[in-house]
């Protein structure tokens, strides 16, 4: 027997209702999260880390640094990372054009994020394109290259350029609820731990796994109207660099190749050199080698291609500028972002010749 008509229409109203409500309570959570995150270890509603930047002014260069955690600023505050430095100095050393730097970066990300990224932000109307990576792409298997494109896992994003902040929030809360404050403990493949949670912590930790449950279940329903493309690195034999570099290479050129089809700027940096061992260290220095060779050719002929090598621009051993041999601390930043003011000087100088 069907049921009658009036009570099928009263329950898809409910849901649908129930939908719009639910979507409501997380929007309104997640818009006061980024807002409480955004300063500290977030990044804002539009998915970059500090504060939106608005419409390009009249007389602006504008500059956006891609890259993983060491451009993201990992262990320090927004205004802290690198490319938040780099503004304030541009802009202390020349009142025009008026600078204005944007951090695209993010954890675990690797050169292989640059040309989706720099399509996904083309409406930012940046005039140079900073590449700053090579760290998280130098110790992965050659044959699964690292081909994280953080943003583009939530559907949100991807159908409106909205980046949730929430699941990550809760999912670190509920994480160090369990373990004691250990937030690393959600990372680890293993999942141990050496702390047991009372029932009231376990209780909390909870609900904030219910609360990402029913968004990412939100997200998948949204995930089918917008599919993400498998992510791989294509035509990485015509790098012109050997294995175990050639998807690194080939995913800079892709980068490059983008960002000056478009008629912008493109600025390769080179990290401060790995010490960890002498292993590592060898390691970072061949894989810069093979960047810098394969970029020689096109950088001869495009005036609008510049690099910078800061291998040698900040001493990771050295625990007032780096806490853990790799990402800086404040002062680490400093002198980073002191150190690339010249060569974006020089690329500013370039662009305003050209036009």
């Amino acid at each position: 027997m069907k049921p009658p008509v009036r009570r099928v229409i009263f329950a898809a109203v409910a849901v649908v209702v129930a939908g719009v409500v639910t979507f409501g309570v997380l929007l309104g959570v997640d818009v006061y999260l980024h807002g409480r995150y955004e300063k500290s270890a977030g990044y804002n509603v539009w998915g970059y880390r500090g504060v939106p930047v608005g419409r390009k002014k009249p007389g602006e260069y504008r500059i956006v640094v891609l890259g993983g955690s060491a451009a993201y600023g990992y262990g320090v505050n927004a205004d802290q990372a690198m490319p938040a430095v780099l503004e304030a100095k541009l802009r202390a050393r020349a009142s025009s054009p008026v600078f204005t730097v944007v951090n695209l970066g993010y954890n675990n990300e690797g050169a292989y994020s640059f040309r989706t990224t720099l399509e996904d932000y083309a409406w930012l109307d940046y005039d140079l394109a900073l590449l700053y990576e090579g760290y998280n792409d130098l110790m992965t298997d050659e044959r699964k290259p690292n081909v994280q494109v953080f943003r583009r896992e939530s559907p949100v994003y991807r159908l409106t350029g909205y980046m949730p902040i929430f699941p990550i929030v809760f999912k670190e809360k509920a994480a160090a609820m369990l373990s004691g404050g250990d937030v690393g403990a959600l990372y680890r493949k293993d999942g141990k731990t050496v702390f047991h949670a009372n029932v009231a912590a376990k209780a909390a930790a909870g609900v904030l796994q219910a609360t990402v449950a029913a968004a990412q279940s939100l997200e998948e329903q949204l995930g089918r109207v917008s599919v993400e493309p498998a992510h791989a690195v294509v035509g990485a034999e015509s790098s012109g660099c050997q294995p175990p570099w050639h998807t690194y290479c080939r995913s800079m050129a892709v980068a490059v190749e983008y960002t000056r089809g478009r008629g912008r700027q493109v600025l390769v940096v080179t990290q401060p050199y790995l010490w960890v061992d002498d292993w590592i260290h060898k390691r970072h220095l061949a894989q810069q080698d093979a960047l810098r060779a394969s970029l020689a050719a096109r950088r001869r002929t495009d005036s609008a291609i510049g690099y910078a090598n800061l291998g040698d621009a900040v001493d990771l051993e050295n625990v007032q500028l780096s806490f853990d041999h790799m990402h800086l601390t404040a002062s680490g930043n400093e002198r980073l972002a002191e150190a690339l003011v010249a060569p974006v000087l020089e690329m500013a100088g370039r662009r305003q010749k050209q036009s």
